[in-house]
Parts: C-alpha cells; sequence; structure tokens
C-alpha cells in the first residue's frame, strides 16, 4: 500500500505540473507505464500506455492540423503539412516531455532503467503522446486541446518560420516526387540488441534503389536519419 500512495503522490504532482486534475487516476497511470515496465511484472496486470499513446497521437495530429490550418489561412497544403510534421516529430515531442520532467514519473522495467530509458527520445515522445490520450479520455477534447496548445504554441510559431526541427522524410519525398515516380520506401534491415535497447537499422529506397541508410533508438529516429543521408546523396549528385 506504501508504494500505491507514493505512487499517487507523484501522480498529483505532475497533475500540478499539467495543470489538470484526473478523474480516473487509472488512465494517467496507464499513461506513465511503459510496456518494459508490464513486461516486467506481469502478475500485476497493469496495462502500458501503448494504446493511449495510439489515441494520443490522433488528437494530437487533429488539434496541431486545426489551429495551423485556422491561424495561417494563407499557407497552401503541402507547407501546412511540412508544419504538422515538424511540431510532431519525435525530437520535438520528447522536448516538449523534458520541459514537464516527464522522465522522472513513469514506470520502467529494470533494463530501460539502467540503460537510460528515461531521457530515450522515444520513451518521452511516446509518453507524450499517452498523455494527451488520457487527457482526451479523461477530460474531453477541450482539455486536450489545452494541453496541446499550451505545450506547443511556440513550436508551432518556429515551426512556420522554418526554425524548428527539419523534418528529413517530408524533404526528401517533396525532393523525389518532383522528378520521379518510384515509391519511396523505408525499410528496416537489422535490430540490434536486446529489447529494453534496441538500435533500428533502416534502409530508404527510390524504386530498387538504395538511397541511404540510418541508425536510431526507435524506427522513427532511423528513418529521419536515412531520409537525411539520402538527401545530401541527392544534393551532392546535383551540385
Amino acid at each position: 500500500m506504501k508504494s500505491d500512495k507514493n505512487r499517487m503522490e507523484i501522480i498529483k504532482k505532475l497533475e500540478n505540473i499539467i495543470k489538470y486534475k484526473f478523474n480516473d487516476l487509472n488512465v494517467i497511470n496507464e499513461a506513465l507505464t511503459h510496456s518494459s515496465y508490464t513486461n516486467e511484472f506481469r502478475n500485476k496486470r497493469a496495462n502500458n500506455n501503448e494504446r493511449l499513446e495510439f489515441l494520443g497521437d490522433s488528437v494530437l495530429s487533429i488539434v496541431v492540423s486545426e489551429y495551423i490550418y485556422l491561424k495561417y489561412n494563407k499557407l497552401p497544403e503541402g507547407e501546412l503539412t511540412k508544419v504538422r510534421a515538424n511540431v510532431v516529430c519525435e525530437p520535438s515531442l520528447a522536448n516538449q516531455a523534458k520541459k514537464i520532467n516527464l522522465g522522472s514519473f513513469l514506470l520502467l522495467g529494470k533494463g530501460e532503467e539502467v540503460t537510460g530509458g528515461r531521457e530515450r527520445v522515444s520513451i518521452l515522445a511516446d509518453a507524450f503522446e499517452a498523455i494527451i490520450g488520457s487527457l482526451y479520455l479523461d477530460g474531453g477534447m477541450e482539455v486536450a486541446r489545452k494541453f496541446i496548445l499550451a505545450m506547443l504554441a511556440d513550436s508551432i510559431e518556429l515551426a512556420s518560420k522554418g526554425k524548428l526541427f527539419r523534418d528529413y522524410k517530408t524533404d526528401l519525398q517533396e525532393l523525389l516526387q518532383s522528378k520521379f515516380d518510384d515509391k519511396i520506401s523505408y525499410n528496416i534491415i537489422n535490430e540490434l540488441g536486446p529489447d529494453h535497447n534496441k538500435t533500428f537499422e533502416v534502409e530508404v529506397t527510390l524504386g530498387n534503389k538504395p538511397l541511404g541508410f540510418g541508425q536510431g533508438k526507435s524506427k522513427k529516429e532511423a528513418e529521419q536519419n536515412a531520409a537525411k543521408k539520402a538527401l545530401h546523396k541527392v544534393d551532392s549528385q546535383h551540385d
């Protein structure tokens, strides 16, 4: 019971930071529970945050899409897509998670804990989306929207000026689609390390032609790095 009490105190601390009091504490606790924890403690019947992450990703996308559509009413569809992609990409969301010290509130397995999981970009970004999902379930769209825009309005403004993150996948797709009809594909060619500390290796191809290779601690990170390498390769060929 003591551990449960401590857990509730930790959740209340997070509630103070995000300025929202949950009606159902089970929802926020689930949002803070990484799969490495549930895999390690199967007998506790805890749910990990992957389903909430899925939901939060969709809520995040619609809120940001609506906001930039209304705010930047002269931007064409392609530019709106680029702004949104920069705002909701993994590094951007992980940065927001760090602002509220989200890593310190997570339930992690021992393996993930000792390998720096609380600072891992992919874990933080996923947990941030899970928080959004939990806010949506517990308080509705307006509660989720308020949190998202409070956290991301500055990032959206920077992204609209091209000063946030560069989304290499979008840039590569725009460049290649203007010149080629072949399909762009990202393929995982290798997974290295144990489940709690994987490194993914990804190759990006245009049709059957390999363009770039990238590594990362998540599939998204590896894909971005592969796209970055491909862009450099394409740019150098046209210098």
